[in-house]
Protein backbone atom coordinates (compact mmCIF):
# COMPACT_ATOMS: atom_id res chain seq x y z
CA UNK A 1 0.00 0.00 0.00
CA UNK A 2 2.81 2.39 0.89
CA UNK A 3 4.48 1.64 -2.44
CA UNK A 4 1.24 2.40 -4.26
CA UNK A 5 0.98 5.74 -2.43
CA UNK A 6 4.56 6.64 -3.30
CA UNK A 7 3.98 5.69 -6.94
CA UNK A 8 0.86 7.87 -7.04
CA UNK A 9 2.76 10.85 -5.62
CA UNK A 10 5.59 10.27 -8.09
CA UNK A 11 3.12 10.18 -10.99
CA UNK A 12 1.71 13.52 -9.81
CA UNK A 13 5.18 15.11 -9.62
CA UNK A 14 6.14 13.78 -13.05
CA UNK A 15 2.83 15.10 -14.48
CA UNK A 16 3.45 18.60 -13.07
CA UNK A 17 7.03 18.70 -14.34
CA UNK A 18 6.02 17.34 -17.73
CA UNK A 19 3.27 19.94 -18.13
CA UNK A 20 5.71 22.74 -17.31
CA UNK A 21 8.41 21.39 -19.65
CA UNK A 22 5.95 21.20 -22.56
CA UNK A 23 3.74 24.25 -21.90
CA UNK A 24 6.24 26.96 -20.99
CA UNK A 25 8.65 26.64 -23.96
CA UNK A 26 5.67 26.40 -26.33
CA UNK A 27 4.06 29.59 -25.05
CA UNK A 28 7.38 31.44 -24.95
CA UNK A 29 7.99 30.39 -28.55
CA UNK A 30 4.59 31.88 -29.40
CA UNK A 31 5.63 35.10 -27.63
CA UNK A 32 3.00 34.69 -24.90
CA UNK A 33 5.34 34.42 -21.89
CA UNK A 34 6.11 31.82 -19.25
CA UNK A 35 3.26 32.72 -16.86
CA UNK A 36 0.55 32.07 -19.44
CA UNK A 37 2.30 28.80 -20.34
CA UNK A 38 2.14 27.61 -16.73
CA UNK A 39 -1.53 28.64 -16.37
CA UNK A 40 -2.54 26.89 -19.59
CA UNK A 41 -0.58 23.75 -18.65
CA UNK A 42 -2.30 23.68 -15.24
CA UNK A 43 -5.72 24.00 -16.85
CA UNK A 44 -4.99 21.11 -19.24
CA UNK A 45 -3.83 18.63 -16.55
CA UNK A 46 -6.24 19.85 -13.84
CA UNK A 47 -9.60 18.46 -12.67
CA UNK A 48 -11.49 20.46 -15.30
CA UNK A 49 -9.12 19.51 -18.12
CA UNK A 50 -7.70 16.01 -18.58
CA UNK A 51 -8.21 15.26 -14.88
CA UNK A 52 -4.66 13.97 -14.35
CA UNK A 53 -4.46 15.89 -11.05
CA UNK A 54 -7.34 17.02 -8.84
CA UNK A 55 -6.05 18.73 -5.69
CA UNK A 56 -5.29 22.21 -6.98
CA UNK A 57 -5.64 23.98 -3.61
CA UNK A 58 -2.97 21.81 -1.96
CA UNK A 59 -0.57 22.54 -4.81
CA UNK A 60 -1.29 26.29 -4.57
CA UNK A 61 -0.75 26.25 -0.80
CA UNK A 62 2.63 24.51 -1.11
CA UNK A 63 3.67 26.55 -4.15
CA UNK A 64 2.94 29.86 -2.38
CA UNK A 65 6.44 29.32 -0.99
CA UNK A 66 7.63 30.37 -4.45
CA UNK A 67 6.01 33.77 -3.92
CA UNK A 68 7.58 33.88 -0.47
CA UNK A 69 11.05 33.20 -1.89
CA UNK A 70 10.53 35.77 -4.63
CA UNK A 71 9.82 38.44 -2.01
CA UNK A 72 12.92 37.35 -0.06
CA UNK A 73 15.09 37.87 -3.16
CA UNK A 74 13.47 41.30 -3.72
CA UNK A 75 14.20 42.17 -0.09
CA UNK A 76 17.88 41.27 -0.59
CA UNK A 77 18.03 43.94 -3.30
CA UNK A 78 16.56 46.65 -1.03
CA UNK A 79 18.74 48.12 1.68
CA UNK A 80 16.84 49.56 4.68
CA UNK A 81 17.80 53.09 3.62
CA UNK A 82 16.35 52.48 0.16
CA UNK A 83 13.17 51.03 1.65
CA UNK A 84 12.85 54.05 3.92
CA UNK A 85 13.17 56.24 0.87
CA UNK A 86 10.16 54.43 -0.63
CA UNK A 87 7.93 55.04 2.42
CA UNK A 88 5.99 57.77 0.65
CA UNK A 89 5.22 55.48 -2.27
CA UNK A 90 4.38 52.51 -0.04
CA UNK A 91 1.90 54.31 2.22
CA UNK A 92 0.95 57.31 0.07
CA UNK A 93 0.61 55.84 -3.39
CA UNK A 94 -0.43 52.42 -2.05
CA UNK A 95 -3.20 53.71 0.23
CA UNK A 96 -4.56 56.07 -2.43
CA UNK A 97 -4.80 53.27 -4.99
CA UNK A 98 -6.31 50.76 -2.56
CA UNK A 99 -8.96 53.10 -1.12
CA UNK A 100 -10.12 54.43 -4.48
CA UNK A 101 -10.19 50.95 -6.04
CA UNK A 102 -12.07 49.43 -3.08
CA UNK A 103 -14.75 52.14 -3.21
CA UNK A 104 -15.27 51.82 -6.96
CA UNK A 105 -15.29 48.00 -6.96
CA UNK A 106 -17.76 47.97 -4.05
CA UNK A 107 -20.01 50.15 -6.22
CA UNK A 108 -19.61 47.66 -9.07
CA UNK A 109 -20.72 44.84 -6.76
CA UNK A 110 -23.75 46.79 -5.55
CA UNK A 111 -24.72 47.52 -9.18
CA UNK A 112 -24.71 43.74 -9.80
CA UNK A 113 -27.36 43.42 -7.09
CA UNK A 114 -25.29 42.12 -4.17
CA UNK A 115 -25.70 43.42 -0.59
CA UNK A 116 -23.11 46.09 0.20
CA UNK A 117 -21.32 43.80 2.68
CA UNK A 118 -20.80 41.11 0.00
CA UNK A 119 -19.89 43.77 -2.57
CA UNK A 120 -17.28 45.28 -0.22
CA UNK A 121 -15.60 41.95 0.58
CA UNK A 122 -15.59 40.97 -3.10
CA UNK A 123 -14.21 44.34 -4.18
CA UNK A 124 -11.62 44.49 -1.38
CA UNK A 125 -10.44 40.98 -2.24
CA UNK A 126 -10.06 41.93 -5.90
CA UNK A 127 -8.05 45.02 -4.94
CA UNK A 128 -5.28 42.76 -3.57
CA UNK A 129 -3.13 42.33 -6.68
CA UNK A 130 -1.36 39.05 -7.50
CA UNK A 131 2.20 39.53 -6.25
CA UNK A 132 3.30 36.36 -8.05
CA UNK A 133 2.10 37.39 -11.51
CA UNK A 134 3.20 41.02 -11.31
CA UNK A 135 6.67 40.19 -9.96
CA UNK A 136 7.21 37.51 -12.59
CA UNK A 137 6.20 39.81 -15.45
CA UNK A 138 8.42 42.62 -14.09
CA UNK A 139 11.34 40.19 -13.78
CA UNK A 140 10.86 38.89 -17.34
CA UNK A 141 10.84 42.46 -18.68
CA UNK A 142 13.84 43.51 -16.58
CA UNK A 143 11.80 46.31 -14.93
CA UNK A 144 11.98 45.05 -11.35
CA UNK A 145 14.65 47.56 -10.25
CA UNK A 146 13.65 50.39 -12.58
CA UNK A 147 11.85 53.37 -10.95
CA UNK A 148 8.46 52.34 -12.37
CA UNK A 149 9.04 48.79 -11.12
CA UNK A 150 9.94 50.06 -7.65
CA UNK A 151 6.67 52.00 -7.48
CA UNK A 152 4.72 48.83 -8.30
CA UNK A 153 6.67 46.85 -5.67
CA UNK A 154 5.84 49.57 -3.10
CA UNK A 155 2.11 49.23 -3.79
CA UNK A 156 2.31 45.43 -3.55
CA UNK A 157 4.02 45.72 -0.15
CA UNK A 158 1.24 47.98 1.11
CA UNK A 159 -1.38 45.49 -0.11
CA UNK A 160 0.44 42.70 1.76
CA UNK A 161 0.09 44.74 4.95
CA UNK A 162 -3.68 45.01 4.44
CA UNK A 163 -4.60 41.35 4.93
CA UNK A 164 -4.91 41.59 8.73
CA UNK A 165 -7.16 44.70 8.85
CA UNK A 166 -9.30 43.31 6.03
CA UNK A 167 -9.81 40.04 7.90
CA UNK A 168 -10.84 42.13 10.94
CA UNK A 169 -13.37 44.02 8.77
CA UNK A 170 -14.82 40.71 7.54
CA UNK A 171 -15.31 39.63 11.18
CA UNK A 172 -17.02 42.98 11.88
CA UNK A 173 -19.40 42.49 8.92
CA UNK A 174 -20.31 38.92 9.95
CA UNK A 175 -23.73 38.06 11.44
CA UNK A 176 -23.87 38.36 15.23
CA UNK A 177 -23.64 34.64 16.00
CA UNK A 178 -20.76 34.04 13.55
CA UNK A 179 -18.91 37.14 14.75
CA UNK A 180 -19.33 36.09 18.38
CA UNK A 181 -17.87 32.67 17.64
CA UNK A 182 -14.94 34.32 15.89
CA UNK A 183 -14.38 36.82 18.72
CA UNK A 184 -14.47 34.09 21.37
CA UNK A 185 -11.76 32.22 19.49
CA UNK A 186 -9.36 35.19 19.37
CA UNK A 187 -10.12 38.85 20.25
CA UNK A 188 -9.04 41.48 17.72
CA UNK A 189 -6.66 43.24 20.13
CA UNK A 190 -4.93 39.93 20.83
CA UNK A 191 -4.46 39.20 17.10
CA UNK A 192 -2.98 42.66 16.52
CA UNK A 193 -0.65 42.23 19.49
CA UNK A 194 0.55 38.85 18.24
CA UNK A 195 1.15 40.31 14.78
CA UNK A 196 3.25 43.18 16.22
CA UNK A 197 5.23 40.79 18.45
CA UNK A 198 5.91 38.46 15.49
CA UNK A 199 7.20 41.34 13.38
CA UNK A 200 9.34 42.61 16.27
CA UNK A 201 10.81 39.14 16.85
CA UNK A 202 11.70 38.84 13.17
CA UNK A 203 13.43 42.25 13.12
CA UNK A 204 15.37 41.39 16.29
CA UNK A 205 16.51 38.03 14.87
CA UNK A 206 17.53 39.70 11.62
CA UNK A 207 19.61 42.36 13.36
CA UNK A 208 21.40 40.24 15.94
CA UNK A 209 21.24 36.53 15.01
CA UNK A 210 21.37 35.95 11.24
CA UNK A 211 24.79 37.41 10.36
CA UNK A 212 26.62 35.62 13.23
CA UNK A 213 24.90 32.37 12.21
CA UNK A 214 26.04 32.67 8.60
CA UNK A 215 29.58 33.55 9.69
CA UNK A 216 29.77 30.33 11.73
CA UNK A 217 28.39 28.29 8.81
CA UNK A 218 30.78 29.92 6.33
CA UNK A 219 33.74 28.90 8.48
CA UNK A 220 32.44 25.31 8.42
CA UNK A 221 32.75 25.40 4.57
CA UNK A 222 29.76 23.12 4.00
CA UNK A 223 27.91 24.45 0.94
CA UNK A 224 24.83 22.28 1.44
CA UNK A 225 24.46 23.57 5.02
CA UNK A 226 24.55 27.18 3.75
CA UNK A 227 21.74 26.29 1.34
CA UNK A 228 19.79 24.69 4.18
CA UNK A 229 20.36 27.80 6.31
CA UNK A 230 19.11 30.06 3.50
CA UNK A 231 15.90 27.99 3.25
CA UNK A 232 15.61 28.00 7.05
CA UNK A 233 15.74 31.82 7.12
CA UNK A 234 13.12 32.23 4.39
CA UNK A 235 10.70 29.58 5.62
CA UNK A 236 11.25 30.46 9.28
CA UNK A 237 10.43 34.12 8.62
CA UNK A 238 7.34 33.10 6.63
CA UNK A 239 6.19 30.75 9.41
CA UNK A 240 6.69 33.40 12.09
CA UNK A 241 4.56 35.87 10.14
CA UNK A 242 1.87 33.26 9.53
CA UNK A 243 1.72 32.54 13.27
CA UNK A 244 1.28 36.26 13.77
CA UNK A 245 -1.59 36.35 11.28
CA UNK A 246 0.41 38.34 8.72
CA UNK A 247 1.46 37.56 5.16
CA UNK A 248 4.17 34.91 4.74
CA UNK A 249 5.53 36.90 1.78
CA UNK A 250 5.83 39.99 4.00
CA UNK A 251 7.91 38.02 6.50
CA UNK A 252 10.28 36.79 3.81
CA UNK A 253 10.61 40.31 2.41
CA UNK A 254 11.52 41.74 5.83
CA UNK A 255 14.11 38.98 6.31
CA UNK A 256 15.60 39.83 2.92
CA UNK A 257 15.81 43.53 3.74
CA UNK A 258 17.54 42.76 7.05
CA UNK A 259 20.16 40.70 5.17
CA UNK A 260 20.53 43.15 2.26
CA UNK A 261 23.75 44.63 3.65
CA UNK A 262 25.21 41.28 4.67
CA UNK A 263 28.37 40.02 2.95
CA UNK A 264 26.46 36.76 2.37
CA UNK A 265 23.76 38.43 0.28
CA UNK A 266 24.87 37.11 -3.12
CA UNK A 267 25.39 33.61 -1.73
CA UNK A 268 21.88 33.60 -0.27
CA UNK A 269 20.36 34.80 -3.54
CA UNK A 270 22.18 32.09 -5.51
CA UNK A 271 21.03 29.39 -3.06
CA UNK A 272 17.36 30.46 -3.09
CA UNK A 273 17.02 31.15 -6.83
CA UNK A 274 16.46 27.53 -8.07
CA UNK A 275 13.79 26.84 -5.43
CA UNK A 276 12.12 30.20 -6.08
CA UNK A 277 11.77 29.62 -9.80
CA UNK A 278 10.49 26.06 -9.49
CA UNK A 279 7.94 26.79 -6.76
CA UNK A 280 6.70 29.93 -8.48
CA UNK A 281 6.08 27.91 -11.63
CA UNK A 282 4.25 25.35 -9.52
CA UNK A 283 2.07 28.13 -8.11
CA UNK A 284 0.99 29.21 -11.59
CA UNK A 285 0.26 25.58 -12.49
CA UNK A 286 -1.96 25.34 -9.40
CA UNK A 287 -3.84 28.52 -10.32
CA UNK A 288 -4.53 27.09 -13.77
CA UNK A 289 -5.77 23.86 -12.21
CA UNK A 290 -8.06 25.80 -9.83
CA UNK A 291 -10.11 27.38 -12.62
CA UNK A 292 -13.48 25.65 -12.13
CA UNK A 293 -14.89 25.36 -15.63
CA UNK A 294 -18.16 23.92 -14.29
CA UNK A 295 -18.84 27.09 -12.29
CA UNK A 296 -17.79 29.22 -15.26
CA UNK A 297 -20.09 27.26 -17.59
CA UNK A 298 -23.04 27.45 -15.19
CA UNK A 299 -22.74 31.18 -14.45
CA UNK A 300 -20.73 32.40 -17.44
CA UNK A 301 -22.71 35.63 -18.09
CA UNK A 302 -22.21 36.80 -14.48
CA UNK A 303 -18.56 35.69 -14.35
CA UNK A 304 -17.57 37.21 -17.71
CA UNK A 305 -19.33 40.47 -16.82
CA UNK A 306 -17.70 40.42 -13.37
CA UNK A 307 -14.20 39.87 -14.79
CA UNK A 308 -14.58 42.70 -17.30
CA UNK A 309 -16.23 45.14 -14.85
CA UNK A 310 -13.76 44.53 -12.00
CA UNK A 311 -10.63 44.55 -14.18
CA UNK A 312 -11.69 47.67 -16.09
CA UNK A 313 -12.77 49.45 -12.89
CA UNK A 314 -9.54 48.62 -11.06
CA UNK A 315 -7.40 49.56 -14.08
CA UNK A 316 -9.20 52.92 -14.30
CA UNK A 317 -8.50 53.66 -10.62
CA UNK A 318 -4.84 52.68 -10.95
CA UNK A 319 -4.44 54.89 -14.01
CA UNK A 320 -6.06 57.90 -12.33
CA UNK A 321 -3.93 57.51 -9.18
CA UNK A 322 -0.76 57.17 -11.27
CA UNK A 323 -1.58 60.30 -13.27
CA UNK A 324 -2.45 62.18 -10.07
CA UNK A 325 1.01 61.18 -8.78
CA UNK A 326 2.46 62.75 -11.96
CA UNK A 327 3.47 59.50 -13.68
CA UNK A 328 3.66 59.73 -17.50
CA UNK A 329 0.73 58.38 -19.52
CA UNK A 330 2.72 55.36 -20.77
CA UNK A 331 3.80 54.36 -17.25
CA UNK A 332 0.27 54.85 -15.87
CA UNK A 333 -1.21 52.67 -18.63
CA UNK A 334 1.43 49.98 -18.09
CA UNK A 335 0.78 49.90 -14.33
CA UNK A 336 -3.00 49.80 -14.83
CA UNK A 337 -2.81 46.84 -17.21
CA UNK A 338 -0.24 44.94 -15.13
CA UNK A 339 -2.09 45.32 -11.79
CA UNK A 340 -5.72 45.03 -12.96
CA UNK A 341 -6.19 41.44 -11.73
CA UNK A 342 -7.15 39.99 -8.37
CA UNK A 343 -4.59 38.01 -6.41
CA UNK A 344 -3.86 35.05 -4.19
CA UNK A 345 -4.81 36.91 -1.00
CA UNK A 346 -8.38 37.20 -2.32
CA UNK A 347 -8.75 33.44 -1.77
CA UNK A 348 -7.84 33.90 1.92
CA UNK A 349 -10.33 36.74 2.32
CA UNK A 350 -13.17 34.90 0.52
CA UNK A 351 -12.57 31.74 2.57
CA UNK A 352 -12.83 33.73 5.82
CA UNK A 353 -15.98 35.49 4.55
CA UNK A 354 -17.54 32.10 3.71
CA UNK A 355 -16.66 30.74 7.16
CA UNK A 356 -18.23 33.77 8.87
CA UNK A 357 -21.29 33.67 6.56
CA UNK A 358 -20.64 37.10 5.07
CA UNK A 359 -20.96 35.46 1.62
CA UNK A 360 -22.53 32.15 0.64
CA UNK A 361 -20.89 29.22 -1.15
CA UNK A 362 -22.20 30.20 -4.61
CA UNK A 363 -20.86 33.76 -4.38
CA UNK A 364 -17.54 32.41 -3.09
CA UNK A 365 -17.28 30.01 -6.06
CA UNK A 366 -18.15 32.74 -8.55
CA UNK A 367 -15.71 35.28 -7.07
CA UNK A 368 -12.92 32.67 -6.93
CA UNK A 369 -13.51 31.92 -10.62
CA UNK A 370 -13.47 35.66 -11.42
CA UNK A 371 -10.15 36.15 -9.62
CA UNK A 372 -8.54 33.09 -11.25
CA UNK A 373 -9.75 34.20 -14.70
CA UNK A 374 -8.38 37.71 -14.12
CA UNK A 375 -5.00 36.22 -13.13
CA UNK A 376 -5.01 34.05 -16.25
CA UNK A 377 -5.96 36.95 -18.53
CA UNK A 378 -3.33 39.39 -17.23
CA UNK A 379 -0.25 37.88 -18.97
CA UNK A 380 -2.22 37.73 -22.23
CA UNK A 381 -3.36 41.35 -21.92
CA UNK A 382 0.23 42.42 -21.11
CA UNK A 383 1.51 40.66 -24.25
CA UNK A 384 -1.20 42.23 -26.42
CA UNK A 385 -0.52 45.68 -24.96
CA UNK A 386 3.20 45.28 -25.57
CA UNK A 387 2.63 44.27 -29.19
CA UNK A 388 -0.11 46.69 -30.20
CA UNK A 389 0.34 49.75 -28.01
CA UNK A 390 3.84 49.96 -26.51
CA UNK A 391 5.37 49.15 -29.91
CA UNK A 392 4.18 52.56 -31.13
CA UNK A 393 6.01 54.32 -28.29
CA UNK A 394 9.26 52.35 -28.66
CA UNK A 395 10.14 51.28 -32.18
CA UNK A 396 12.79 48.57 -32.37
CA UNK A 397 13.12 48.65 -36.16
CA UNK A 398 16.69 47.96 -37.21
CA UNK A 399 17.67 47.00 -33.63
CA UNK A 400 19.06 43.58 -32.67
CA UNK A 401 19.28 41.87 -29.29
CA UNK A 402 22.68 40.40 -28.38
CA UNK A 403 23.25 36.70 -28.84
CA UNK A 404 26.48 34.80 -28.19
CA UNK A 405 28.74 37.83 -28.63
CA UNK A 406 32.49 37.14 -28.39
CA UNK A 407 34.19 40.55 -28.02
CA UNK A 408 37.34 40.94 -25.93
CA UNK A 409 35.86 44.12 -24.45
CA UNK A 410 32.16 44.63 -23.66
CA UNK A 411 30.95 48.25 -23.51
CA UNK A 412 27.63 48.84 -21.73
CA UNK A 413 26.09 52.20 -22.60
CA UNK A 414 27.04 53.95 -25.83
CA UNK A 415 26.26 57.60 -25.17
CA UNK A 416 28.81 60.41 -25.20
CA UNK A 417 31.16 58.63 -22.74
CA UNK A 418 30.90 55.17 -24.27
CA UNK A 419 31.58 56.46 -27.77
CA UNK A 420 34.83 58.14 -26.71
CA UNK A 421 35.89 55.22 -24.47
CA UNK A 422 35.55 52.85 -27.46
CA UNK A 423 38.20 54.66 -29.49
CA UNK A 424 41.25 53.44 -27.52
CA UNK A 425 40.47 49.70 -27.80
CA UNK A 426 39.45 50.14 -31.46
CA UNK A 427 42.74 51.91 -32.21
CA UNK A 428 44.52 48.84 -30.81
CA UNK A 429 42.41 46.56 -33.02
CA UNK A 430 40.49 44.99 -30.13
CA UNK A 431 37.17 43.28 -30.93
CA UNK A 432 34.33 45.14 -29.16
CA UNK A 433 30.83 44.07 -28.16
CA UNK A 434 28.54 47.04 -27.45
CA UNK A 435 25.05 47.14 -25.90
CA UNK A 436 22.69 50.01 -25.11
CA UNK A 437 19.01 50.23 -24.10
CA UNK A 438 18.10 53.24 -26.27
CA UNK A 439 17.00 52.29 -29.83
CA UNK A 440 17.58 55.85 -31.08
CA UNK A 441 21.19 55.79 -29.84
CA UNK A 442 21.71 52.42 -31.53
CA UNK A 443 20.36 53.64 -34.86
CA UNK A 444 22.40 56.85 -34.68
CA UNK A 445 25.60 54.91 -33.88
CA UNK A 446 25.07 52.74 -36.97
CA UNK A 447 25.46 55.83 -39.17
CA UNK A 448 29.04 56.19 -37.83
CA UNK A 449 29.95 52.54 -38.37
CA UNK A 450 29.13 51.04 -34.97
CA UNK A 451 27.21 47.79 -34.45
CA UNK A 452 25.38 48.26 -31.14
CA UNK A 453 22.97 45.66 -29.73
CA UNK A 454 19.81 46.40 -27.78
CA UNK A 455 19.78 45.25 -24.17
CA UNK A 456 19.72 46.28 -20.51
CA UNK A 457 23.14 45.59 -19.03
CA UNK A 458 21.61 45.30 -15.54
CA UNK A 459 19.97 41.99 -16.54
CA UNK A 460 22.01 38.79 -16.04
CA UNK A 461 20.52 37.14 -19.15
CA UNK A 462 21.58 40.12 -21.32
CA UNK A 463 25.09 40.02 -19.82
CA UNK A 464 25.31 36.34 -20.70
CA UNK A 465 24.05 36.91 -24.27
CA UNK A 466 26.50 39.82 -24.71
CA UNK A 467 29.45 37.54 -23.91
CA UNK A 468 30.31 39.00 -20.49
CA UNK A 469 31.89 35.73 -19.34
CA UNK A 470 34.25 35.67 -22.33
CA UNK A 471 35.33 39.31 -22.16
CA UNK A 472 38.66 40.43 -20.74
CA UNK A 473 37.15 43.74 -19.63
CA UNK A 474 33.67 45.20 -19.21
CA UNK A 475 33.40 48.98 -19.54
CA UNK A 476 30.27 50.44 -17.88
CA UNK A 477 29.47 53.86 -19.37
CA UNK A 478 25.78 54.30 -18.51
CA UNK A 479 24.70 57.72 -17.19
CA UNK A 480 22.38 56.33 -14.49
CA UNK A 481 24.04 55.92 -11.06
CA UNK A 482 21.67 53.22 -9.80
CA UNK A 483 21.87 51.28 -13.07
CA UNK A 484 25.68 51.38 -13.02
CA UNK A 485 25.71 49.99 -9.48
CA UNK A 486 23.27 47.20 -10.40
CA UNK A 487 25.41 46.29 -13.41
CA UNK A 488 28.52 46.05 -11.22
CA UNK A 489 26.68 43.86 -8.71
CA UNK A 490 25.39 41.52 -11.43
CA UNK A 491 28.75 41.31 -13.22
CA UNK A 492 30.51 40.50 -9.96
CA UNK A 493 27.99 37.74 -9.29
CA UNK A 494 27.90 36.30 -12.82
CA UNK A 495 31.51 36.94 -13.94
CA UNK A 496 33.69 37.35 -10.83
CA UNK A 497 37.02 37.26 -12.72
CA UNK A 498 36.29 39.88 -15.42
CA UNK A 499 37.96 43.29 -15.01
CA UNK A 500 35.41 46.08 -14.52
CA UNK A 501 36.03 49.67 -15.66
CA UNK A 502 33.12 51.83 -14.49
CA UNK A 503 32.02 55.41 -15.06
CA UNK A 504 31.14 57.10 -11.75
CA UNK A 505 28.79 60.05 -11.55
CA UNK A 506 30.64 61.70 -8.65
CA UNK A 507 32.96 60.95 -5.76
CA UNK A 508 30.25 59.43 -3.57
CA UNK A 509 29.15 57.15 -6.41
CA UNK A 510 32.78 56.14 -6.98
CA UNK A 511 33.08 55.06 -3.33
CA UNK A 512 29.87 53.03 -3.67
CA UNK A 513 31.21 51.29 -6.79
CA UNK A 514 34.48 50.44 -5.05
CA UNK A 515 32.49 48.89 -2.20
CA UNK A 516 30.78 46.72 -4.83
CA UNK A 517 34.18 45.48 -6.09
CA UNK A 518 34.56 47.52 -9.28
CA UNK A 519 38.20 47.16 -10.37
CA UNK A 520 38.70 50.60 -11.94
CA UNK A 521 36.43 53.58 -11.26
CA UNK A 522 36.66 56.72 -13.41
CA UNK A 523 34.86 59.82 -12.17
CA UNK A 524 33.26 61.40 -15.20
CA UNK A 525 34.20 64.98 -14.24
CA UNK A 526 37.66 64.44 -12.77
CA UNK A 527 39.87 64.25 -15.88
CA UNK A 528 38.11 67.10 -17.70
CA UNK A 529 38.39 69.23 -14.54
CA UNK A 530 42.12 68.43 -14.34
CA UNK A 531 42.58 69.57 -17.94
CA UNK A 532 40.79 72.82 -17.06
CA UNK A 533 43.08 73.27 -14.05
CA UNK A 534 46.15 72.77 -16.28
CA UNK A 535 44.90 75.35 -18.78
CA UNK A 536 44.19 77.80 -15.95
CA UNK A 537 47.75 77.43 -14.63
CA UNK A 538 49.15 78.09 -18.11
CA UNK A 539 46.95 81.18 -18.54
CA UNK A 540 48.30 82.70 -15.33
CA UNK A 541 51.90 82.16 -16.44
CA UNK A 542 52.91 78.77 -14.97
CA UNK A 543 55.21 76.86 -17.34
CA UNK A 544 54.41 73.32 -18.53
CA UNK A 545 56.84 71.47 -16.24
CA UNK A 546 55.66 73.22 -13.09
CA UNK A 547 52.02 72.75 -14.11
CA UNK A 548 52.57 69.00 -14.53
CA UNK A 549 54.30 68.85 -11.13
CA UNK A 550 51.46 70.72 -9.42
CA UNK A 551 48.80 68.53 -11.01
CA UNK A 552 50.72 65.40 -10.04
CA UNK A 553 50.61 66.63 -6.43
CA UNK A 554 46.84 67.16 -6.76
CA UNK A 555 46.41 63.63 -8.15
CA UNK A 556 48.51 62.17 -5.34
CA UNK A 557 46.50 63.98 -2.64
CA UNK A 558 43.25 62.95 -4.32
CA UNK A 559 44.30 59.27 -4.44
CA UNK A 560 45.31 59.36 -0.76
CA UNK A 561 42.04 61.06 0.15
CA UNK A 562 40.05 58.47 -1.82
CA UNK A 563 41.81 55.62 -0.01
CA UNK A 564 40.93 57.19 3.36
CA UNK A 565 37.30 57.67 2.30
CA UNK A 566 37.06 54.07 1.13
CA UNK A 567 38.00 52.91 4.62
CA UNK A 568 36.39 55.60 6.76
CA UNK A 569 33.53 57.29 4.93
CA UNK A 570 32.93 60.30 2.68
CA UNK A 571 34.57 62.92 4.95
CA UNK A 572 37.50 60.82 6.20
CA UNK A 573 40.02 62.54 3.87
CA UNK A 574 38.65 66.07 4.17
CA UNK A 575 41.92 67.41 5.57
CA UNK A 576 43.65 66.69 2.24
CA UNK A 577 41.38 69.04 0.28
CA UNK A 578 43.07 72.32 -0.63
CA UNK A 579 40.63 75.06 0.39
CA UNK A 580 40.76 78.84 0.24
CA UNK A 581 39.58 79.42 3.83
CA UNK A 582 41.51 78.62 6.96
CA UNK A 583 38.76 77.14 9.11
CA UNK A 584 36.20 74.73 7.68
CA UNK A 585 32.80 74.28 9.30
CA UNK A 586 31.77 70.72 10.23
CA UNK A 587 30.11 68.95 7.27
CA UNK A 588 26.34 68.75 7.04
CA UNK A 589 24.83 65.38 6.18
CA UNK A 590 21.26 66.53 5.47
CA UNK A 591 21.78 68.11 2.05
CA UNK A 592 23.83 67.78 -1.09
CA UNK A 593 26.53 70.24 -0.01
CA UNK A 594 30.07 69.03 -0.22
CA UNK A 595 29.51 66.57 -3.07
CA UNK A 596 32.52 66.47 -5.37
CA UNK A 597 33.32 64.83 -8.63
Amino acid sequence: MAADGNTSQLVGIVTLLGAAVVGVPLFKRLGLGAVLGYLAAGLVIGPFGMGLLTDAQTIIHVAELGVVMFLFVIGLEMKPSHLWGLRGQIFGLGSMQVVLSALLLTGVGVSFGFPWQVAFVSGAGFVLTSTAIVMQVLAERGDLHAPQGQRIVSILLFEDLLIVPLLAVVAFLAPADAAAASASASPLWQRIGIAVLSLGALVAAGRWLLNPMFQVLARAKAREVMTAAALLVVLGAALLMEWGGLSMALGAFVAGVLLSESSFRHQLEADIEPFRGLLLGLFFLGVGMALNLEVVGRNWPLIVAGVLALMVGKALCIYLVARFAKSPHAEAMDRAILMAQGGEFAFVLFTEALKLRVMDAEVNANMTAIVVLSMALTPLVVVLYKRWVRADALSLDGVEAPQDLQGNVLIIGFGRVGQIASQGPLAKGVQLSIIDNDPDTIRAAALYGFKVYYGDGARPDILHAAGAKHAQAIVVCVDDKAAATRIVENVRRECPHVQLVVRAFDREHALELVRHDADHVVRETFESAMVMARQTLKVIGVDDSEAELLLEQVRSRDAERFALETAGGLFAGRALVLGNIEHIAPPRHDDGAGKQG
